[in-house]
């Protein structure tokens, strides 16, 4: 398994043991040297977006991987978090739907979070 798939689905374990919201994952190295895939997930206030972040950060820590940079973490209505080969995008609902990111990186491929852990 190589890296940033076993990082994405390792975020995606760690979202869903926080009860995050509406996960989903988007294979984008076809269409951006940014990342390979981002990770995008929805918490329903405050206190659970920045639980989901802690998670990640811990799980993806916990298995070796460090995260480069983190925005946003104070306001908890889009946290982003850099792991280089994978970016978690965590918001609120409704930055969620304002930000509409599955739809501005329609180009990539959307990965079922299930078959990461394969």
């Amino acid at each position: 398994m190589n890296n940033s798939k076993e990082m994405a689905a390792l975020a995606v374990q760690a979202l869903e043991d926080k009860k995050g919201e509406d996960i989903k994952v988007i294979d984008i190295t076809e269409v951006s040297v940014l990342a390979d895939y981002f990770v995008i997930a929805s918490g329903m206030n405050k206190n659970q977006v920045q639980a989901l972040v802690d998670n990640v950060d811990e799980t993806l820590g916990r298995a070796g991987y460090e995260c480069k940079q983190v925005e946003g973490y104070q306001t908890a209505n889009w946290i982003l978090q850099d792991y280089g080969d994978i970016i978690v995008h965590i918001f609120d609902s409704e930055n969620r739907l304002f930000y509409d990111l599955e739809r501005i990186w329609r180009d990539g491929k959307t990965v079922d979070p299930e078959t990461l852990k394969k």
